[in-house]
């Protein structure tokens, strides 16, 4: 009943859907937040969500269904917030946390409602580079998840396409969801690719197994209005709204192969090609194009895992011990 009232909304025949009428200050304050990111600052529907998420709950923490003062809030509170849900994430979501706290207290500072720039006391998170090693899955691990794959349904072919544009070309999450069928080239056996970090563009070989993939899913792909190659499974089959979509299917298929990954998301395919390129020779800038690298930084922690080139590099230890 829900995807049917959604259609019948969409295409005009029942009144749109009325937004939830804030209950506290505290609501009524993100949501003027998430209007300001989306309106003012032209932020897409998935960094607006990722932003106020932390937001919602930092203000329902302090203030909860009272009034909010953000004035009487200081370098303590915040700082104590911020160490108390750090540990829940990974780096990477620990800096977005503090990244959107900064954000929403200039967005206050803009509109009056703190007399100093608390942006400036947010704590910094510690993300140091090329710290970490990349997460990957070896190859008979890759083999496994593309052969436990379900190809019998319109779901089964649609994701095994997925997981092979993952596996066989790196492909990011935001990519596969922007993928469009003109950006696929039949006759020259080429893809296109437009990535949403800045990348800008770039053609990709269409191997036989990608083809074939997306060949079998395109024959039984349901009609839809939007020129996505991918699309839901159930009407009004609209595109996927956000790139988080294809990761939860990637950690369903990891799962569903019996394979035990440190990652699940759809990153670790990326990681894997780049790794499983390196120990077949080739070089760093090599798999920077492929992954379409601006920074080359960005493909240097790749070296890290190739062993046999770091020994030759390593020192002997005094003493001869080992």
């Amino acid at each position: 009943m829900r995807l049917a009232l959604k259609l019948l909304r969409d295409v005009g025949v029942v009144a749109p859907k009325r937004e939830p009428i804030a209950s506290s200050p505290a609501q009524r304050l993100a949501n003027e937040y998430r209007v300001f990111l989306k309106e003012e600052r032209g932020l897409d529907r998935s960094t607006v969500y990722h932003y106020s998420r932390h937001i919602d709950r930092f203000l329902n923490e302090h203030f909860g269904a009272g009034r909010v003062n953000l004035r009487a809030l200081g370098g303590l509170e915040i700082t104590a917030f911020v160490r108390r849900q750090a540990p829940r994430y990974g780096r990477g979501q620990a800096a977005q946390m503090v990244t959107g706290l900064r954000s929403f207290f200039r967005f206050a500072q803009f509109r009056g409602l703190v007399a100093s720039d608390l942006a400036a006391v947010v704590p910094p998170v510690p993300n140091w580079k090329m710290a970490g090693l990349p997460k990957y899955l070896s190859t008979e691990a890759v083999q496994r998840v593309l052969g436990a794959s379900e190809r019998a349904t319109v779901r089964g072919k649609r994701d095994y396409a997925i997981l092979l544009l993952l596996a066989r070309l790196g492909l990011r999450a935001g990519e596969i969801v922007a993928l469009q069928l003109d950006d696929i080239d039949w006759a020259n056996a080429e893809l296109t690719i437009r990535s949403k970090k800045g990348d800008g563009w770039a053609r990709l070989p269409l191997m036989v197994d990608v083809g074939q993939a997306l060949a079998r899913y395109l024959a039984v792909r349901p009609p839809s209005a939007y020129r996505n190659v991918f699309v839901r499974d159930y009407a009004p089959y609209t595109p996927f709204a956000f790139s988080g979509a294809v990761s939860d299917l990637v950690r369903k298929a990891i799962e569903r192969a019996g394979v035990k990954s440190a990652r699940n998301g759809a990153h670790v395919f990326r990681h894997t090609l780049a790794t499983e390129m390196l120990r077949r020779g080739a070089s760093l800038t090599e798999i920077g194009r492929v992954l379409r690298h601006r920074d080359p930084d960005s493909t240097m922690i790749y070296a890290k895992v190739d062993l046999g080139a770091l020994r030759e590099l390593a020192l002997s230890w005094p003493g001869g011990a080992r």
